[in-house]
Order: C-alpha cells, then sequence, then structure tokens
C-alpha cells in the first residue's frame, strides 16, 4: 500500500491476465480493486481499492543503498499470510534476463539482489530497508528447484515510483529512449578497435531520428 487512500503496487505477473483482482488486507479485510495500469516492462502493476485512512509505506532511495546493508523481505510465500525474512543486499543493478522484449516492450532490469529468502507468493511483496522504508519490490529468485536458493531480486523503489507516477498520472509509462543499441565491450572489440582496455560499451547500432543520431554518435563508437 502506497497512499492511505488506496493505491497498491504489485508485480505486473501477479495480475496478468486476471478477470477480478482482490486484496486482502492484514486486517482480513476484502477489497475488489481495480487495475489503474501495468507496466511489463519493469514487471510493475499499480491497484486502486475503495478505502480511505490505510497505513502506507513511504518510498526510500534505492539508489541510496548499499551492498551488505540489511534489508526485510514481505510476502505471502506458501500462503503463509505476512511472512518476513531478512537478509542483506547481495549485488545492485543485476540483469537476469527475465523481462525479455515481448510485443514491442523493452525488458528493463536493474535489479536488487539479495539473499533474503523469497519464494512463489512473496511476489509484489515490499522490500525494505531497517528504516522501514520501500526500497524495492520482490520479483524473482534465481533457482533451478523453483523454490529459494539464496538469490532474490527486487525492482528497485526509485524505477517502482517512477512506473506508478506514471501510471496514476497518464495510464502508462513515458520514457526518454536514446536511440542506440549497445554491447560490452568484450576482447574481440578491444582488440578490432585497438583500444587500451576491456571496457565501456561499444555503439552497434544508431537509431535514425533519435537523440543520439543527432548529437553526432554514430555506429562503432
Amino acid at each position: 500500500i502506497i497512499s492511505s487512500d488506496g493505491y497498491i503496487v504489485t508485480n505486473n505477473h501477479v495480475i496478468n491476465g486476471a478477470d477480478e483482482i482482490e486484496v486482502l488486507l492484514n486486517d482480513r479485510r476484502s477489497f475488489k480493486a481495480t487495475l489503474v495500469g501495468a507496466d511489463p516492462s519493469t514487471d510493475i502493476a499499480l491497484l486502486k481499492i475503495d478505502a480511505s485512512d490505510l497505513v502506507a509505506l513511504s518510498f526510500g532511495d534505492s539508489d541510496r543503498i548499499k551492498v551488505g546493508e540489511w534489508v526485510l523481505a514481505v510476502g505471502n510465500p506458501f500462503n503463509l499470510n505476512s511472512t518476513v525474512t531478512a537478509g542483506i543486499v547481495s549485488a545492485k543493478s543485476r540483469n537476469i534476463g527475465i523481462l525479455a522484449t515481448a510485443g514491442g516492450n523493452l525488458g528493463i532490469e536493474s535489479f536488487i539482489q539479495t539473499d533474503a529468502a523469497v519464494n512463489p507468493g512473496n511476489s509484489g511483496g515490499a522490500l525494505v530497508n531497517t528504516r522501514g522504508e520501500l526500497i524495492g519490490i520482490n520479483t524473482a529468485i534465481a533457482s533451478r528447484t523453483g523454490s529459494f536458493s539464496g538469490y532474490s531480486f527486487a525492482v528497485p523503489a526509485n524505477i517502482a515510483r517512477k512506473v506508478t507516477d506514471d501510471l496514476k498520472q497518464y495510464g502508462e509509462v513515458q520514457r526518454g529512449l536514446l536511440g542506440v543499441s549497445i554491447r560490452e565491450v568484450d576482447k574481440d572489440i578491444q582488440q578490432r578497435l585497438q583500444l587500451d582496455k576491456v571496457d565501456g560499451v561499444f555503439v552497434a547500432g544508431v537509431a535514425d531520428g533519435g537523440g543520439a543520431k543527432e548529437a553526432g554518435i554514430e555506429e562503432e563508437d
């Protein structure tokens, strides 16, 4: 719950394809929810329930979290309501390739990786810091069994806040595009372009009419 008047953030994959959405609060009250909007590119969805004076969670600044910082993950794994697990931030800006391009939507991944136990049913739950601020939305696990194997991933709060603000105001997410396709510099590129070190990004292509092309960025920069 991100506002006292009933706006709720969850994962798109939690509600995708649903005919009706029900929200069950911790005090066992049940509400029929309206889907305000969803963004498959970040796997975030915004819901609204007809309620007031709800206790809401405030967004923290996910850019300021540090590797090693303690975090708590909240969710309903295996129908165990309001389960809390603890862990540390293991890494930032992880791309694990689960939000692939589909239907013209470019997957945007910059996950917070933690070792807080997350299982099926945790999706859409809060990842909070020790000050009780929302720093992420629990979204995925890396597992060969389908259950927690030591790594979990959350959409950073700063991304979730941008997405929910846009969904609330515009009904869709507004984004600026650089207008390039890039890849990491590897050993082959370093040798071909005679670079000093294996570092940086390689411009594989430039879109016509985009900001990058107008600024003078060229293919193979």
